[in-house]
């Protein structure tokens, strides 16, 4: 009797679990779905990622720096520094130990910090020269720098900080850990964005070098205000190296007209890389200093625009002209009622002409910016000193004293940068949805064109895998969720990308550790021409055989059969021919499901892309209709779920899915549908049976006595007199489990056991079926087998 309580109460729960569970999911947006989801269990398996976690605590890494020369990715983080293989991040690494001193860390204390503070988080790592890398940590509220000997290409052993070479680094380094910091090295000299002092009261932009140190003016408002610095690069506007230009991205406090009420504006800003600052005025201070605001917004219907104001990452996509880089700006709403997210692209020829362009001008903080309509003194102010310009100036301490009070009055220019089309490429305004933290982008050529192929982190350890297309006809952009990846077992903010083109390769960094992830598996998508088409990854197409890697004509194009469509994903077209949708009919798997009247039944149809739409159909006398949900069937993004299965509901179903016009015929499933006074028949006579077997019976674990019980059923059994189990058969309830579709058996089994075994009997059952080796399993690939999948049971 208690068997049978057991059977009926763990299925029972299940089904309504299940129930909850897909109900729940059933009214999801559409149009949020990517078309592969991908856990990080599954990418695991699919060999496509590889995790560096670190030892001990969490890794928390700061910044990450590719050295493909070297074939190392380098992490500055917590006290270490990391040198990881870039075939494989979890093996072969490296790593320096380098922390703050005792001393040091109860100075900090004593400044009223707490112990975690007091640690050396390496934030700023550049390439200083082909031997050598630029690393500084913030020292316990202490900066200090040093060098690195990475050793030349080949010596992929060295691995050493130079002690002698540690020196303070102040004005190179923030002192606060959790402090906005962007920098670039161009020719031994380093450009970088930060706080220059303790209580990050002043922000500056500067130039370091062996002989000078270069910077924006203090306390000058007009310059910086709060700013929050995001990213940088050196960016040249010609072939004169000595017309050079920096460019910083930052966003930054803004005063409204009225003077109340401070905005935030994303800004770019721009300085000569030759800039030496002037002879008698502006003595080490930028003389070339610039800024203009960067616009990122969605027209509204009341004329009003949305403004996605907050920077949050940018990428700078570069191409064979270094002259003209993409660059790519994630923003983020500031405001605290809609929270939002976009991605906006700018040419470098709108930054140039918006520098060029007018200066702004007020003539208090109160008033409205307007155009400056007076002369401008020559050289233009924010021009560099170079053949370029004349040649006039060999340095910009000759520069006269009007241009430089000029630029010193006037850093603002009146003309903004507006995107690409005008619009963002992406936009994500879901509330409740997912933070978007970084972004990464490599551009891809596929045989209808180039695609931008967008990589985006998230809060939750996920990366998304974008594509954007631009339709000139409509002026729309569509935009294309091609992946889901769920990089990180354990959720957490994902705070650095890099991308590796020539690898094709993905590094992403989080506190959690550093994830290596392939860009591409085009066999995933499946082993059909369609399949591979409707996918629209622009990295993979149809070569006659398999769905596999694209690659541009004259590059390895031995099978020249290639079929793909990007922009329209046109299946119907490309592979009709290939594929007759009356064959897939017959063809499809077909599978046996059994269901016991008045009780629940899932019909389970899941397809591979989350993007195609599901239909279903019941075939009857060789004519089918579809199938339509409602309060007893309903329809759910695991299957059919018929909440009170009927004797009429017997037939053959049919799962097909419809995505860009294109029908697929999944799965044929026939339905049993068993009479209820047949399973309580079954039910009497297991109970009678167990019942029988006396005070031994009672005494039994739940498990067979008679030996091992077999793993879960691979599919349902058909009824007839072999499957009624005998007088003194201990195994009825699997019968019973598999007449109404249940596959595993083995939980239901281990839930019982659980339940109405004592702890001896539950004892003696595991020590007598744990399996060979008992709890140790083999290691396999690097950190990630060393935890165990947990071991899955029915609870209540």
């Amino acid at each position: 009797m208690r068997m049978a309580k057991c059977i009926r109460t763990g299925v029972y729960l299940t089904l309504m679990l299940l129930y909850f569970v897909l109900r729940s999911t059933a009214h999801t947006p559409h149009s949020i779905y990517p078309r592969i989801r991908l856990s990080h269990k599954e990418l695991w398996q699919l060999n496509r990622t590889w995790v560096f976690q670190g030892h001990g605590a969490s890794l928390q890494p700061q910044t990450m720096l590719l050295d493909e020369g070297h074939e190392r990715l380098y992490v500055g983080a917590k006290n270490t520094l990391y040198s990881l293989s870039l075939d494989r991040v979890n093996t072969h690494h490296r790593e320096i130990h380098w922390a703050s001193t005792e001393s040091q860390i109860e100075e900090c204390l004593m400044k009223g910090r707490e112990k975690p503070e007091c640690a050396n988080y390496i934030k700023v790592l550049q390439q200083y020269n082909q031997t050598h890398l630029l690393a500084c940590g913030t020292g316990a509220f202490n900066p200090v720098c040093t060098l690195v000997r990475v050793g030349h290409t080949g010596q992929d052993r060295l691995f050493a900080l130079e002690e002698e070479s540690i020196e303070s680094g102040r004005g190179r380094c923030p002192y606060d850990p959790n402090s906005s910091c962007t920098s670039t090295l161009s020719r031994g000299e380093l450009y970088i964005g930060l706080y220059t002092d303790y209580w990050e009261n002043d922000g500056a932009l500067c130039r370091l070098n062996n002989q000078t140190y270069t910077r924006t003016e203090r306390d000058d408002r007009q310059q910086l205000n709060e700013p929050k610095f995001v990213g940088s690069a050196v960016i040249p506007d010609n072939d004169d190296r000595d017309d050079d230009k920096v460019y910083f991205f930052f966003t930054e406090r803004e005063m409204d007209p009225e003077g109340a009420n401070k905005a935030v504006y994303t800004r770019v800003g721009r300085v000569c890389a030759n800039d030496q600052g002037g002879q008698r005025m502006l003595v080490n201070r930028w003389s070339s200093f610039l800024k203009t605001r960067l616009i990122c917004s969605v027209a509204g219907p009341n004329g009003i625009d949305t403004h996605f104001d907050e920077l949050e990452d940018v990428f700078v996509l570069k191409s064979k002209d270094e002259k003209n880089p993409e660059i790519f700006g994630l923003f983020s709403t500031t405001s605290a009622v809609f929270k939002g997210y976009a991605v906006c692209v700018y040419h470098m020829d709108d930054i140039r002409a918006a520098f060029n362009g007018p200066f702004a001008y007020r003539e208090r903080p109160e008033h409205h910016w307007t155009p400056y309509e007076d002369r401008v003194p020559y050289p233009r102010p924010g021009s560099c000193a170079s053949k370029v310009n004349g040649g006039g100036f060999s340095s910009s301490k000759e520069f006269p004293d009007e241009v430089l009070r000029f630029v010193r009055s006037h850093p603002v220019m009146y003309r903004p940068v507006l995107p690409l089309h005008r619009r963002p490429v992406l936009l994500q305004t879901e509330p409740g949805r997912r933070k978007l933290t970084q972004i990464a982008v490599d551009r891809v050529q596929a045989q209808d064109g180039h695609y931008h192929v967008l990589y985006i982190g998230t809060d939750d350890s996920v990366v998304l895998k974008v594509i954007t297309i631009y339709n000139k006809d409509t002026d729309t952009v569509e935009e294309v969720l091609l992946e889901e990846l769920q990089v990180f077992k354990v959720p957490a903010p994902i705070t650095e990308i890099i991308i590796s083109a020539k690898r094709q390769q993905l590094y992403v960094g989080s506190e959690v550790g550093v994830a290596q992830v392939r860009l591409h598996q085009c066999d995933l998508y499946g082993s059909e021409c369609a399949d591979c088409c409707l996918a629209r990854d622009p990295y993979c197409a149809w070569d006659g055989l398999t769905c596999s890697r694209y690659y541009p004509a004259g590059v390895y194009t031995k099978r020249r059969f290639r079929r793909q469509d990007v922009r329209h994903g046109n299946a119907v077209q490309l592979c009709n021919g290939l594929q007759i949708n009356e064959e897939q009919w017959h063809k499809a798997e077909e599978r046996l499901v059994y269901g016991v009247e008045s009780n629940s039944t899932l019909l389970e149809c899941t397809p591979r892309s989350l993007q195609a739409k599901v239909l279903w159909f019941l075939q009857r006398a060789g004519e089918k209709q579809e199938v339509r949900g409602d309060e007893r069937v309903i329809m759910t993004s695991h299957g059919l779920l018929f909440l009170r299965v009927r004797t009429s509901d017997a037939g053959v179903y049919v799962c097909q899915t419809v995505e860009h016009g294109y029908v697929h015929t999944l799965l044929r499933i026939t339905l049993h549908v068993l009479r209820g006074e047949k399973v309580e028949l079954m039910t009497h006579k297991g109970e009678r049976a167990e019942d029988g077997e006396g005070e031994k019976a009672a005494a039994a674990p739940c498990r067979s006595s008679t030996g091992p019980p077999p793993g879960p059923s691979v599919g349902p059994r058909a009824p007839g007199p072999a499957s009624v189990p005998g007088p003194h058969s201990r195994l009825w309830y699997k019968e019973f489990l598999q007449l109404i579709g249940y596959g595993d058996a083995q939980r239901v089994e281990e839930y019982c056991e659980r339940v109405w075994c004592s702890d001896k009997k539950r004892k003696k059952t595991k020590r007598r079926y744990a399996p060979p080796g008992g709890e140790k399993r083999g290691k396999g690939r690097g950190d990630e087998n060393s935890h165990r999948a947990p071991r899955h049971t029915l609870d209540t």
